[in-house]
């Protein structure tokens, strides 16, 4: 069994990034915790209303209460890089994860780009930490709208088989109803359904999600 922990910038980050994959760990014997560093939410709703939402996606999923950060909402670079870097690192310290997915760095988002470069510092390489495995993922309206000429694509090259847990990954996904469009935005539930079949078709699998790897240490 793993601790698997999935550190994303906002609610509704960590299920269009891995939720069928983190649906396939709870199902493999695997303990899962999400991370959220802000909120992510429209003014509209109330903080109880976007903690709701969240903890619902994490039942859905099966996994164990998320933590929440409380970080100001695409203003992490607002806020020291050491700060965020602690918190992260409180939560490995005392959850113990040996696999960590976090938000790819070449992401338009620059709450996404912070969270990457939180996690891989907090996970740098040190005899004694649990963390052997770090995978970034691509979020359907974020890591797609970024510039070429600004480098970093998403190039994946580590695909997980997600065929069967399709359902779960969108039925976690309705939590956050009110943050899906209409198609053919990028942030619709066609869209993130065509996703998980490209991926898949490109490496001969039926559905996929895909990462990069950033670390894995075997």
């Amino acid at each position: 069994m793993n601790n698997v922990l999935v550190v994303a910038a906002h609610p509704d980050d960590e299920v269009l990034g891995c939720g069928a994959t983190i649906a396939r760990h709870v199902y493999n014997g695997d303990q899962v915790r999400v991370v959220f560093l802000a909120d992510g939410f429209s003014s509209r709703e109330s903080d109880k209303d976007r903690d709701d939402s969240a903890e619902k996606a994490s039942k859905v999923l099966g996994c164990q209460q998320p933590v929440f950060l409380r970080f100001p909402d695409n203003r992490l670079d607002s806020v020291s890089l050491l700060e965020i870097v602690q918190k992260i690192e409180e939560v490995i310290y005392s959850y113990n994860p040996s696999i960590v997915y976090t938000h790819h760095f070449g992401d338009l988002n620059v709450d996404h780009k912070i969270a990457h470069k939180a996690v891989i510092t907090a996970c740098r390489p040190q005899p004694s930490l649990c963390v052997k495995e770090v995978y970034s993922f691509e979020t359907l309206s974020a890591t797609h709208w970024n510039s070429p000429s600004m480098g970093s694509a998403f190039n994946p090259n580590y695909f997980i088989s997600v065929g069967e847990f399709i359902d779960k990954k969108i039925e976690a996904l309705r939590c956050y109803d009110k943050e899906i469009r209409d198609y053919p935005h990028a942030r619709s539930y066609e869209a993130v359904e065509s996703l998980l079949q490209l991926r898949g078709s490109t490496v001969g699998l039926n559905k996929a999600e895909a990462f990069f790897v950033e670390r894995l240490i075997k």
